[in-house]
């Protein structure tokens, strides 16, 4: 077990890092605690970054994990805008900066992750935003504030939700994405269709199956995109949103296991005991689903910090976690419970009016529910998640039958209720 005389290091002051800070401070760890971050704001929550802030309807302190004051107040030596370049595990210490060496007994990376940069001619041209940090954020806020037409490269989930924000903020708003539908490949075509629909319903033109030749522009400045049949989509400002890249170089160079992420088990722990890896960078072993998944959603940084924070003090604590995520798009609020390998389901069950926006989809194999997402119907989450982890077949009749309480149909499903 962990004794007062040990240091515990976490590299990376994001949400995992903050939460697993709080939880070796709530779990009775009385020893040093550094948490360390390349930024100079204190942790921060990243959903609000293309949802209610990027729209300017929450204030900046509200993005904060915790008070100002709460690291000092809980004994944690909080430093912000500090690199750190190294990790080396022979004499348990990492470098600061190229130059300071701090030592370890266990550390934690929630080192997260990066955008993924769009590699066309003209990418790097002023006009051009990425969204990953709230300086990226208030940037964006600015650009969309001056605008009257953006374009957005990527159809995923930052890519729809910064075309919600900037059509909030007045702008014309067309989409570019190479699937056929949005989301196509996480949610499939029977629920990607209905946010087609959202985005047109609101004003969004999607140019859809076509890809980036270039980024055009005039004096240093981007002004559209050129796309692969040759026409051009002007625009003001470009968000890039094709996804992010895992923030990996310190485990890789240290000799750690990386694929597709830090590779961890079921307690957070690499394939080094006394280091540990948490949130978007780690590619984690779920028991439930029997696979490794590195999520991309704020859940996880959530729940996997704490429970890293336990292996650390030594309480061998399994993450056992249904994934989950949510999006906020104008009026359509949606939460995610369950996993679906891509091309996995077999059906796909309706509960509720698609049409008004107010649903629940399941996804189905062999009459299992795999996932399922709930749009603008609240309440349900704890079913959805009862009906996944049991993995018992559900009468899809029943499923798509608003009359049937859900809880009480989770509850009916052996191993479905905890």
């Amino acid at each position: 077990m962990a004794t007062a005389e040990q240091t515990f290091v976490i590299v990376g002051a994001g949400l995992a890092g903050a939460k697993a800070a709080e939880a070796l401070r709530t779990g009775g760890f009385d020893g040093r605690i550094v948490l360390i971050g390349d930024e100079t704001d204190r942790p921060y929550d990243r959903p609000p970054l293309s949802k209610a802030y990027l729209q300017g309807t929450t204030a900046r302190e509200k993005i904060y994990i915790h008070p100002a004051g709460w690291y000092t107040d809980h004994d944690i030596e909080l430093r912000v805008g500090t690199p750190v370049t190294a990790l080396d595990r022979t004499e348990h210490e990492v470098v600061i900066d190229g130059v300071e060496r701090l030592g370890y007994d266990k550390l934690l990376l929630t080192t997260g992750s990066s955008p993924r940069r769009l590699q066309v001619p003209g990418a790097d041209l002023d006009g051009v935003h990425y969204l990953r940090r709230v300086t990226d954020c208030e940037t964006m806020k600015a650009a969309f504030a001056a605008a009257d037409r953006v374009a957005i490269v990527g159809a995923g989930w930052i890519g729809l939700e910064t075309a919600a924000a900037a059509r909030a903020a007045g702008c014309a708003v067309t989409v570019v994405g190479r699937s056929k539908l949005p989301l196509l490949a996480v949610l499939g075509a029977e629920v990607a269709e209905t946010y087609a629909a959202l985005h047109r319903d609101h004003g969004v033109e999607l140019r859809l199956n076509s890809g980036v030749r270039e980024i055009v522009g005039k004096d240093n400045r981007a002004t559209g995109i050129r796309l692969t049949d040759g026409t051009v989509v002007e625009a003001d400002a470009i968000v890039v949103g094709v996804g992010i890249v895992p923030n990996t170089a310190l485990a890789e160079t240290a000799g750690l296991a990386v694929d597709n992420g830090i590779v961890v088990d079921e307690h957070l722990a690499t394939t080094d005991p006394d280091v540990f890896a948490a949130g978007d960078v780690a590619n984690t072993f779920y028991p439930l689903l029997g696979t490794h998944l590195r999520l991309e959603h704020w859940s996880a940084a959530l729940n996997q910090g704490p429970v890293a924070a336990e292996n650390m003090i030594g309480r061998v604590t399994a993450y056992d976690q249904v994934p989950y995520f949510f999006s906020d798009q104008y009026d359509s609020g949606m939460e995610y419970s369950g996993y679906v390998p891509h091309g996995s389901y077999d059906s796909v069950v309706f509960r509720g009016d698609v049409a008004a926006g107010e649903f629940i989809a399941f996804w189905m194999r062999d009459g299992r529910v795999l996932a399922g997402m709930n749009v603008n119907t609240w309440g349900v989450t704890d079913a959805i998640e009862a009906l996944v982890r049991s993995g018992e077949r559900v009468d899809p009749a029943k499923l798509a039958d608003p009359d049937e309480l859900l809880r009480y149909l989770a509850d009916r499903v052996p191993g479905g209720a905890r």
